[in-house]
């Protein structure tokens, strides 16, 4: 269980980290993926801070309202990208290049990668549902920052001003899903 929680509080710690990296890349290059992944790792600090209250056999009410909070952040981030990716593109704005972006995003994505397959095989170990769960959710995280990466790239790379609101898009998507699924409990 020990090993859980570490694996927990190094998942916290890079979310709370990337949260101001992610900001400064964001405002510098005004770049909606990079502010709506942003936004998610601040929503990301909570569910790790469900998960560890989980692992501590924490009360199940507040639990539940933690949650509850967590999945009205992803309604507020998916009302959020909807309407400024869907202005972006509508407009026309080029956001600027971010090589703190990239960095910062290309690194999450090997962390999240790695963590997930840490969670994935402690969790099983310790038959541990929470733990196996979080690793899934730690993936997509992986996911989306190589989504946010590919955006950031193509638009640097190739001109391609569009992927950025694009990745956006994809954030949005996953937003909605995490909702949904947080609300059906």
């Amino acid at each position: 269980m020990r090993r859980g929680r570490r694996l927990e509080y190094a998942t916290l710690i890079w979310n709370v980290v990337g949260v101001f990296v992610l900001a400064g890349a964001a405002l510098a290059a005004r770049s909606v993926a990079l502010v709506g992944f942003a936004v998610d790792s601040v929503i990301e600090i909570g569910a790790s801070t469900v998960v560890l209250w989980e692992l501590a056999a924490v009360d199940e009410r507040r639990q539940r309202r933690a949650l509850r909070w967590i999945g009205s952040a992803f309604v507020a981030l998916a009302l959020y990208l909807a309407a400024q990716s869907t202005v972006v593109l509508f407009v026309g704005f080029r956001s600027h290049h971010s090589p703190l972006g990239i960095a910062w995003t290309a690194m999450t994505a090997l962390a999240m990668y790695a963590l997930a397959v840490a969670k994935a095989t402690t969790g099983r170990a310790l038959d541990n549902a929470v733990l196996l769960a979080e690793g899934r959710v730690t993936m997509i995280d992986g996911v989306l920052a190589t989504v946010v990466l590919t955006g950031l790239i193509l638009n640097a790379r190739l001109g391609w001003w569009w992927a950025d609101p694009l990745a956006g898009y994809v954030i949005l998507y996953y937003a909605v899903r995490e909702a949904r699924e947080i609300f059906a409990h």
